[in-house]
């Protein structure tokens, strides 16, 4: 902290003084269709006389510009105008742009042309959303982190009763956490978190590095055919390109972490991204007496190779290494003890390796990826984590998830008319080696057994072919008023029961969008979508048998209308609204929960014996507002009702656990002169249900497992409170001769919400909290039946201030 104000005091005295700073943009043009690239493209800066136009090869280069934030304007012969919104230039490090733009295929005299920044393609007119690396980068409470910054889009919410809403799972529109895959650079990633659930998706921090990121789309129904295992959401994660002229540097520094990226050419036709980050919040929390101990790496790169006008050829990589370890507080309160039992200890690491290549064809291009991903995944639990024994083992996962994936598509477009089709196949290995207590053997006094125990344990080693393939078709009809697109997709392996019978998987897909008055488009999707159950429901064995051979493809339904309204150039309005079906949702046969129902914890997901009988409906309305950034203002609010509910083994509908009901959330900023900005986001999330506790069960199981048992009679029939919090971020730039320094301000939960959590189950302590207090005054039984029951409801208010730097040079 005291460096940081060092270098604060230094800068202020030093910018009174200083000269007006300038910077660069550069970037290429193509054709958002063919990727071909565009010559003879006018590029101009909103507000300022300076422009340039785009070289033979799409490429332009603008230099001399003040370093402030700017709107960029794009437009030629031929197409349709575009404007980029929120562009920061600064004396440090230079972003290029990739600009792609439509082809404007009737006269002007036909239809009015608007400069929408809101495009949407013919296979997905509604449903997806869209943030440039700015946005992401200036959105308070987000710590730099993608999956924190879409819970503003409508539908979208996370688990805001699992850890006081500090979780990553990402719950769109009524769905599980594990309903999402995820895409960089159209390489699929399966683990975009650190301390990821295995089974699920979710953990408590991204590993993806923003400074990498030139836009993300999100798509929360009406798919393109190409994905494959969606059931709720598609998050596509585009990097930009490198600085081609010179190498270039970005260090951030924050109370939790410290970042390093750099990118620039290696010659004339290769360039590269790099980047690497270490945390260092368990120093914070050791120095707070927290029990967690979080301590993680992530890197990534990128290596972009131009071979020939029409080739090119990339390889990207992004991984993480995590260790979740504990600290013996000093004072061990009954929820320090809570947290020390229950949280498994975690050594997870993972890395996704894919390479690209992308020709250019006449009126298209073809796409050829491999890729490789793996995730190694080991937790260990005892009955005290602090002084672990082998006799008092809980938990034991040694676990490892590995894909190796080759896809092809290839997409043509003919006038009014678009076509793509494609393949896939990918070989997966899953390995795991598990021991899971759940009841430990309980004896009265006389020896009576008062509880026997309950053990799942399992060695398995299981591979297995995946494939599948796709084919859209688009239009554009009557004077492009009307936007039609078919779809169909089928997948298949060669490990189920059914798994080579194509016709259970096969996925249509409809969508259409009709302009009613300018300005004004009523969209329509109709689909069907089927994801496989994960690794380790397939993997789980009994007694030397996969016992979850003949579970079923997930089976969603997706119904979705609404209608996007453009009152002026940079804002827009839109009203939707969905129905899902769910059916074949694994179910557990040893609690009877559907397996929609969890995820949203630092466990695994899924290693146990399930039936394919679960269904599933969820249905609701969504408002968005969105205005890009116009007169230093820029804004987005969202608000969701929905209703989602799941069956368990009784076959009765029953609210989900992300069953929040309502959805409120608001980000905005100004830009103030100076290179002053000031960020604001408040999020609001109706109660979550939960499960009321078992309270004699879990008197007599804490001891031996940590927590509390669940009342699975009472499945969801509570709720928490309503879960609201308001983050508020501030920057200030300084740009010098040839370098730059961010300086920001960041506080999560401004004004002190008490945030919800699901209750916690544990023993009381007594006063000097050395030990567990006892109704008799004797030393805590092994069936906890002289314990005092206690349950951890709400914490008090934490508001987290962060101060960081961002040094470009």
């Amino acid at each position: 902290m005291r460096i940081i104000l060092v270098v604060l005091s230094a800068l202020l005295l030093y910018s009174s003084g200083a000269a007006q700073s300038t910077g660069v943009l550069e970037g290429i043009v193509r054709d958002k269709n063919t990727q071909a690239a565009l010559p003879g493209i006018i590029i101009t800066i909103e507000g300022t006389e300076l422009g340039t136009a785009s070289d033979e090869n799409g490429g332009f280069r603008l230099s001399g510009i003040p370093a402030e934030t700017y709107n960029i304007k794009a437009q030629g012969t031929g197409f349709q105008p575009l404007v980029i919104y929120n562009i920061v230039i600064t004396s440090g490090n230079v972003q290029p742009l990739t600009i792609e733009l439509l082809e404007n295929k009737v006269s002007l005299t036909e239809v009015v042309v608007k400069v929408s920044p809101f495009r949407k393609n013919a296979e997905t007119p509604l449903s997806v959303q869209s943030l440039s690396a700015q946005e992401i980068k200036s959105n308070p409470g987000g710590n730099f982190d993608i999956s924190r910054v879409i819970q503003a889009f409508p539908g979208v919410g996370g688990t805001s009763g699992s850890v006081g809403g500090y979780r990553n799972d990402l719950i769109i529109r009524g769905g599980a956490p594990n309903e999402n895959v995820y895409y960089l650079d159209g390489i699929e990633v399966p683990v975009i978190n650190h301390f990821a659930t295995q089974g699920s998706a979710g953990g408590p921090t991204g590993i993806v590095n923003i400074s990498f990121i030139e836009d993300v789309s999100l798509y929360t129904s009406a798919f393109p055919a190409r994905y494959d295992n969606p059931l709720s959401g598609v998050l596509q994660l585009k990097q930009r390109k490198a600085n081609q002229d010179k190498i270039q540097h970005n260090l951030r520094l924050s109370a939790t972490e410290i970042a390093y990226t750099t990118d620039g050419p290696i010659s004339n036709k290769v360039s590269f991204l790099a980047s690497a980050r270490r945390s260092y919040l368990q120093l914070l929390f050791r120095a707070l007496q927290v029990p967690i101990q979080p301590s993680y790496w992530d890197f990534q790169y990128k290596i972009d190779y131009k071979i020939s006008p029409d080739l090119s050829f990339y390889t990207i990589g992004i991984g993480a290494i995590d260790n979740f370890s504990f600290l013996t507080p000093d004072d061990q309160t009954p929820e320090n003890i809570y947290i020390l039992k229950s949280n498994p200890l975690i050594n997870q690491w993972n890395y996704t390796n894919g390479y690209g290549l992308r020709k250019l064809i006449k009126g298209g291009y073809w796409n050829l990826t491999a890729s490789r991903n793996m995730l190694n995944n080991s937790l260990d639990k005892f009955e005290d984590n602090q002084n672990p024994q082998e006799t008092q083992r809980i938990l034991k996962i040694r676990s490892e998830e590995i894909e190796n994936k080759l896809r092809f598509d290839w997409n043509r477009f003919y006038k009014r008319w678009s076509l793509s089709w494609g393949v896939m196949t990918q070989y997966d290995e899953f390995k795991n080696d598990s021991y899971i207590r759940l009841r430990s053997e309980l004896k009265d006094v006389n020896g009576n057994i008062l509880q026997p125990s309950v053990v799942l344990q399992g060695n398995t080693a299981l591979d297995l072919w995946r494939y599948g393939a796709f084919a859209q078709a688009a239009t554009k009809l009557f004077k492009e008023r009307l936007d039609l697109s078919l779809g169909l997709r089928t997948d298949g392996n060669s490990f189920t029961d059914n798994g080579n019978n194509f016709s259970e998987t096969l996925s249509p897909r409809l969508a259409a969008s009709l302009l009613l008055i300018e300005n004004l488009k009523f969209s329509t999707s109709v689909a069907r979508y089927y994801k496989i159950p994960t690794y380790t429901v397939l993997g789980f064995q009994n007694a030397g048998n996969y016992v979850n051979r003949s579970s079923k493809y997930i089976q969603s339904d997706h119904l979705v209308a609404g209608f996007e309204y453009l009152p002026w150039q940079s804002g827009r309005f839109t009203l939707e609204g969905f129905y899902k079906w769910y059916d074949n949702y694994p179910v557990s046969l040893i609690d009877g929960i559907s397996l929609a129902n969890k995820g949203g914890d630092f466990n695994i997901l899924g290693n146990e014996p399930v039936g394919s009988t679960g269904k599933g409906r969820s249905l609701g309305v969504e408002f968005q507002f969105q205005q890009k950034l116009t007169r230093n203002i820029f804004a987005i609010v969202s608000y969701t009702y929905y209703k989602s509910e799941f069956t368990n083994a009784s076959g009765s509908y029953i609210p989900a656990s992300w069953d929040n009901r309502h959805l409120l959330s608001f980000i905005g900023g100004y830009k103030f002169k100076r290179n002053f900005e000031l960020g604001i986001k408040f999020r609001y999330q109706g109660g979550a249900p939960y499960t009321p506790f078992d309270l004699q069960a879990s008197q007599l199981n804490y001891l031996s497992t940590g927590q509390g048992v669940y009342d699975n009679t009472q499945f969801n029939t509570a709720r928490l409170g309503s879960f609201n919090s308001m983050d508020i971020r501030l920057d200030k730039k300084w740009n010098f001769k040839k370098w730059s320094i961010d300086l920001y301000l960041d506080v999560s939960n401004a004004y002190g919400s008490v945030q919800p959590e699901y209750p916690k189950y544990t023993f009381a302590r007594t006063v000097d909290n050395t030990a567990f207090a006892t109704t008799d005054g004797q030393p805590i039984k092994p069936d906890g039946s002289n314990a005092v029951p206690l349950l951890l409801t709400e914490n008090d208010a934490v508001i987290i201030p962060t101060v960081g730097f961002i040094l470009e040079f």
